[in-house]
């Protein structure tokens, strides 16, 4: 079955998680500086949802953006992954839960769809498991009904998309995960997005390589280029097929990451920063 992508795919997208009480400025801020796709969750223990409607709403009471110029996207999040502010009833169906959780983002987000609705992460950390397929067939159905354009998954193994597909279950259009250096850049995961014509969307790029910023190659061809690590971390994770998330707090450099954009790596130095810590 092909995978249904976006109309319009972002280059970019700004992580709202762990910002709290700044969500709503910070929300604002980013689609200041030119992002025009925001990455949430209805997940209160890590995100504040409602914070980022309220950055879109000033956005728009600005006439900075309309709602057509940005891709949303939020997600599902199991029980055991949130705090005691649930977005739905835990005694209800899973796909009850999934039509609750989203309702209440829709809200959240002051519209009546979403661009991207990803499942935070599989019930299991082995497998795929019977209530993750309804789960996904719950999300289906919003999906069918209008109030997203798009499925996602979340912190997956390729284990668990290999056992997606022997199951004959809808593929995602996104696949996000973390993304360590110093496991091949999620290499694997990254060649089934490929194979299967999904989009990998790549986060804690910054956070969770930080020997790799600091690496003589990177702080030469940084200096070489006028540029910072982190703008060629970001040049280097387009370059192979990332759809890069950055959830900076600093306005200076939300700037640089949006003009990584521009910066091209030679060939021979995305192949080394590839193999560069895996």
């Amino acid at each position: 079955m092909p995978t249904a992508q976006p109309a319009s795919t972002p280059n970019f997208l700004y992580g709202t998680a762990w910002k709290e009480d700044r969500t709503t400025a910070l929300t604002e801020l980013a689609i200041r500086s030119g992002f025009r796709a925001i990455d949430t969750a209805n997940q209160r223990k890590h995100y504040f949802e409602a914070g980022v409607g309220e950055g879109l709403a000033a956005a728009y009471a600005t006439g900075l953006v309309t709602r057509a110029d940005l891709f949303l996207q939020t997600k599902f999040t199991y029980q055991d992954g949130q705090d005691h502010r649930l977005p739905y009833d835990p005694a209800a169906s899973l796909s009850v839960q999934v039509a609750q959780s989203l309702a209440s983002s829709l809200e959240h987000l002051g519209t009546d769809h979403v661009d991207s609705f990803v499942l935070h992460g599989p019930a299991s950390y082995s497998h795929w498991t019977t209530d993750d397929f309804e789960t996904w067939q719950g999300m289906i159905k919003e999906r069918d009904a209008g109030r997203t354009r798009v499925l996602g998954v979340s912190n997956i193994s390729l284990a668990q998309l290999q056992q997606m597909a022997r199951a004959h279950a809808e593929p995602p259009a996104f696949v996000q995960n973390r993304c360590y250096a110093n496991r091949g850049w999620d290499r694997d995961v990254r060649s089934f997005c490929r194979d299967h014509n999904i989009i990998y969307q790549g986060f804690s790029l910054l956070t969770a390589n930080v020997e790799v910023l600091r690496h003589p190659l990177v702080a030469g061809l940084a200096r070489q280029l006028n540029a910072s690590p982190a703008q060629i971390v970001f040049a280097f994770a387009r370059q192979v097929g990332v759809l890069p998330l950055t959830g900076t707090s600093n306005a200076h450099h939300m700037q640089q990451d949006l003009e990584s954009l521009s910066l091209e790596l030679p060939p021979d130095v995305v192949n080394a920063i590839e193999t560069i810590a895996g």
